[in-house]
């Protein structure tokens, strides 16, 4: 099997993982979306990661999505409502046993993805890096965290693994990788929709903790009701440390509205709605706020899906 990473998605944490495989001397390649894209990056000659305020350039060979040549291993590092069309892309290919490394916000994208590569193993994967594009084909690495990879249908580790360790990625391989991502949905439900609502940064929930603490309330009630009891575990005290730890910070939802950017709420709180109206559950305080969030987009003229 090639030892090469195809990498889809030059955004902040694609290309963060990109220059640190490079720099480890892995064989990396990104995917560009179309040529006018690919003749851009090539101008500039690589992608430059910024860390603690010292640049260096790595020279990324990248290529188009309609390249030849097989793909073995894919990270997928788009947004969740681009990842069904992205990997549909380069659908034709991947090998038969093809691993796609899926790093999306939320849950029901993944599903998306491996409905359409039924030949290929997916990986789940939860991450709390902080990185941003700090200009074009720049990305500043902007805090420490770590990343968990899981496949809920293979318990086997990769044979590939270790080249995350080499390349200095925190990592480590979950077998409960779904009660991960369930309670980071959670916690991202919580803050981030408030944060837009409230236009504030996430300490400015310490001011609306009642309402906080009730959506906590149903969120625990749902992950219980979707098998997920762990994840449900003291959440609210969770949130609240999360939003304590993080005061200063403006949420990925609250940069993506200020931006008029598409926004991830399908796979977030939509998500969260859907799998309450799957088993029954009322929960009106969530879908409320869906309700409030969806308003507030098409007020400023974003998409709501």
């Amino acid at each position: 099997m090639s030892s090469t990473w195809h990498i889809l998605g030059a955004g902040s944490l694609g290309s963060l993982w990109a220059c640190r495989l490079a720099r480890a001397g892995k064989a990396v390649r990104l995917i560009l979306r179309d040529g006018q894209r690919l003749q851009a990056y090539q101008q500039v000659g690589g992608l430059t990661l910024v860390e603690q305020d010292q640049p260096r350039h790595y020279a990324i060979p990248a290529e188009t999505a309609q390249a030849r040549g097989p793909i073995h291993r894919l990270l997928l590092a788009c947004k969740a409502y681009d990842a069904a069309p992205a990997i549909a892309s380069v659908a034709p290919r991947l090998v038969e046993g093809a691993e796609v490394l899926l790093l999306q916000n939320g849950l029901g994208s993944q599903d998306e993805v491996a409905d359409l590569v039924p030949r290929a193993r997916c990986i789940f994967t939860s991450s709390t890096e902080g990185a941003f594009r700090d200009g074009e084909w720049q990305v500043r690495f902007a805090g420490h965290g770590y990343n968990w990879l899981g496949d809920p249908g293979n318990p086997a580790l990769p044979a590939w693994f270790d080249d995350l360790q080499q390349a200095g990625i925190p990592a480590e391989w979950s077998l409960d990788i779904l009660t991960r991502l369930w309670r980071k949905l959670a916690l991202n439900c919580a803050i981030n929709p408030l944060t837009v609502l409230h236009d504030c940064q996430n300490g400015g929930l310490l001011g609306h903790l009642d309402e906080v603490e009730a959506l906590c309330a149903e969120l625990a009630r749902l992950l219980r009701q979707c098998g997920q009891p762990e994840a449900a575990h003291e959440l609210d005290a969770e949130v609240q440390r999360v939003i304590l730890a993080t005061a200063a910070n403006y949420s990925s939802m609250y940069q993506d509205v200020r931006a008029g950017r598409r926004t991830e709420v399908h796979y977030l709180l939509g998500h969260a709605c859907r799998a309450a109206g799957r088993h029954g559950l009322q929960l009106p305080r969530l879908e409320r706020l869906l309700q409030r969030l969806v308003d507030s987009l098409r007020v400023r003229g974003l998409p709501c899906d």
